[in-house]
């Protein structure tokens, strides 16, 4: 991999967590691989040669389950919602280039082939531990055929993971108060032997690792807590059938942790599309591998996009894995937040969700939910969804800005000049504007930003608005037609441009509006360059792209939601409450009942109230940082230069290990600008930088609002 801005001459791949054959889609699922997938498509406009993969997780413990009360074979079980979910990402635009699951045959050859590497270079071991049993019905609890208490937080947890509280990886035997999630039988801990993998020899190279890795600030962070209190190794086979058999020697007929075979995953469908269009076309190995490409002998760049709640497995495990047997390491981690809705997590055994087949069949179009899910919120934030806040984005973003300047636009242009205007190339004015949005698309790349994507979009066509009422092109035809027309060709091409950067959030719409422009070929092959050659000026008649959401119609899908919600949460109160279902969600698409548990932190509202004149006492400003730079001897502190408009300010901040420093310079937040200074670590601190909850989300702004605005 590079550091190298983005496009680079190396082979990228980009890769979605997979999900795991065992429910429905929601649009909680979904964010993160319309994330992938925009983020692919974007890399693709900048000419960067790109490949975007994933696959079904066809293991582990839920799995063999679930199939068992089916009384079907795991196999066809896994099979079965492999292939519903290869259908269902294609009706939302989302398109792999290969689309693989963890039981096909190159994915069970290559993590055997990997593991055996492992084993020869040292790094595999074999360890007595202590294993949940159910002595009444005489079988080993692997994973999630057990659960009990969390060791570290006292939650409650199954076998692998404590998912209702701290959210780390569990080994087995760490469950405390183990029970069968079969039988409800209280558990036993008995001696087996079992492989473990040596991570904590890879303790000073992940620290390095993490130190390179790009993506979000929370796939940085959150690894070196479990760094720093030093890495436990990581038990790699598993008491059961269904799964990738441990190669080699095997007396105890073990399978290997489905977090073995999960990842590597990644490099087994990237080969799948290498065989399938050529190495000429993307070699798999040149990517993948060390030592192959002599030109760049490290590999290509591998961006992982991921839910947040599987960040250990992709910056601790993963790498290691690859670091061991030469493979090439992750470029950057892109970890999403979750999806919530009225601010709790998806359910699926409560029906608290809106599934992913839901949406479609209220006849909506799959690019609004896109540019919903990529642009509301930055990526590793927590999105509430709500039909109100769809609406009004869809309403206006997508018909109030974007839709309403290319509709009347091109409607004006087609009108007046038939086939299009005949001017030569936009004015300079335009020409420098598009050259700007460009620039912006190329940052939002390089800064794994999605949303600043959509952003780089939306303001070109609230420019586009602007420009077309500022010169008035209706009042110019008959008096000035050559600046009209003029007006006209900026305004075309202008459209051209959105086409060619909204592709990756808009794919459909977007190739809808290259055919109104008369552009040749398909919008899917062009990159940022075309958005700045100006129209080829054979105008379609234009229809308009986004439909407005009507306020009956958020009426009538709210209606619906909360009578399904309410109906699953009587029928669950009926069943004592029984929520062994939510064992369905996905260990890798980061929205889970798991964010319930975030909620559960929250804490209550005091009921101690303050006076108006209290609050009026509090001098709120809208602030810029401008500098943020370490403090020595401080683990967590940052000096920070904000701007606040009348003045510049140095605050100190505990942001350091929560947020990336080299993002931070450009950031609008909200200051307390009257607080009292105080002195940290020798730097006197003249205000205080507001943000949300334990990850320090930052306080900013909806708008432009300038350095030194109030907030009343």
């Amino acid at each position: 991999m590079s550091h190298d801005d983005f496009p680079t001459d190396r082979p990228a791949v980009v890769t979605c967590g997979l999900p795991y054959a065992n429910g429905d889609l929601h649009i909680g699922h979904l964010r993160t691989y319309v994330g992938g997938d925009v983020y692919s498509r974007a890399l693709e406009r900048l000419g960067q040669e790109t490949a975007f993969v994933s696959g079904s997780d066809m293991h582990g413990t839920p799995v063999a389950v679930n199939a068992e009360q089916e009384g079907v074979s795991p196999e066809a079980f896994a099979l079965d919602w492999h292939e519903r979910y290869a259908e269902t990402f294609p009706k939302f635009n989302v398109e792999f280039d290969n689309y693989g699951h963890t039981h096909d045959e190159t994915n069970t050859e290559i993590t055997r082939e990997l593991v055996r590497d492992l084993d020869e270079a040292g790094h595999l071991y074999e360890k007595e531990i202590m294993v949940a049993y159910d002595p009444v019905d005489d079988q080993y609890l692997p994973d999630r055929y057990v659960e009990g208490t969390c060791p570290y937080c006292g939650a409650h947890a199954r076998g692998d993971e404590c998912d209702e509280g701290c959210q780390r990886h569990l080994e087995p035997g760490e469950v405390e108060d183990p029970e069968s999630t079969i039988t409800g039988n209280p558990a036993e801990y008995r001696e087996r032997t079992h492989k473990f993998f040596a991570v904590s020899e890879f303790a000073d190279y992940l620290s390095d690792f993490l130190d390179r890795l790009e993506g979000t600030s929370n796939a940085r962070n959150q690894p070196r807590e479990w760094i720093e209190q030093g890495l436990q190794d990581w038990c790699i086979t598993r008491d059961m059938d269904w799964g990738v058999d441990y190669p080699g020697e095997n007396p105890e007929d073990l399978v290997l942790y489905v977090w073995v075979d999960a990842p590597i995953e990644y490099i087994s469908s990237t080969k799948q599309y290498s065989e399938r269009v050529g190495a000429d076309a993307f070699d798999w190995e040149a990517a993948w591998k060390e030592g192959v490409s002599d030109e760049h002998p490290e590999g290509g760049e591998i961006v992982h996009v991921i839910g947040r709640d599987i960040i250990q497995h992709h910056t601790i495990f993963w790498p290691a894995m690859l670091e061991a047997t030469d493979h090439a390491e992750p470029r950057a981690v892109m970890a999403s937040g979750f999806v919530t809705l009225d601010g709790k997590g998806f359910s699926t055994s409560r029906d608290r969700a809106v599934w992913a087949d839901e949406y479609l069949d209220e006849g909506f179009h799959p690019d609004p939910l896109r540019y919903y899910l990529a642009t509301n919120g930055g990526f590793q934030q927590d999105v509430d969804f709500s039909w109100e806040k769809f609406a009004e984005r869809v309403n206006t973003e997508l018909v109030g800005t974007v839709g309403n300047f290319l509709y009347r636009s091109l409607l004006f242009a087609r009108r007046n000049y038939e086939d299009g205007p005949d001017a030569d190339a936009p004015s300079d004015e335009v020409a420098a504007r598009i050259d700007e949005a460009v620039d912006e698309f190329a940052a939002a790349v390089n800064d794994y930003s999605v949303r600043a994507l959509g952003d780089a979009v939306t303001d070109l066509a609230r420019y586009g608005n602007e420009y077309i009422q500022r010169n008035e092109p209706w009042k110019l035809v008959d008096e000035e037609p050559e600046e009209a027309e003029r007006v006209i060709d900026d305004c075309v091409a202008l459209a051209k441009a959105i086409a060619v950067l909204f592709e990756p959030l808009a794919p459909e719409k977007s190739e809808r509006l290259w055919d109104q422009l008369g552009e040749p070929g398909s919008v899917h092959d062009a990159t940022v360059e075309a958005a700045r050659e100006g129209p080829a000026g054979d105008l379609r008649e234009p229809t308009e792209l986004f439909e407005q959401v009507e306020d009956e119609r958020v009426d009538a899908l709210n209606e619906k939601l909360e009578a399904r919600v309410a109906e699953s949460e009587s029928d669950d109160a009926v069943e004592d409450g029984d929520e062994s279902d939510d064992e369905e969600e996905s260990e890798t698409d980061g929205t889970d009942d798991a964010a319930d548990a975030d909620m559960a932190d929250i804490e209550p509202i005091s009921d101690d109230r303050i006076g108006f004149d209290d609050f009026q006492d509090l001098d709120v400003r809208v602030g810029r940082i401008e500098d943020a730079e370490g403090i020595e001897g401080a683990d967590d502190l940052l000096r920070l230069t904000v701007d606040l408009g009348a003045e510049t300010r140095t605050i100190v901040a505990g942001l350091k290990q929560l947020h990336d420093v080299d993002d931070l310079p450009g950031t609008k937040v909200v200051v307390v600008a009257n607080l009292e200074k105080a002195e940290l670590f020798g730097v006197e601190s003249n205000g205080m930088v507001l943000a949300a909850g334990d990850e320090a989300d930052l306080l900013t702004t909806y708008g432009d609002a300038e350095p030194g605005t109030k907030v009343k």
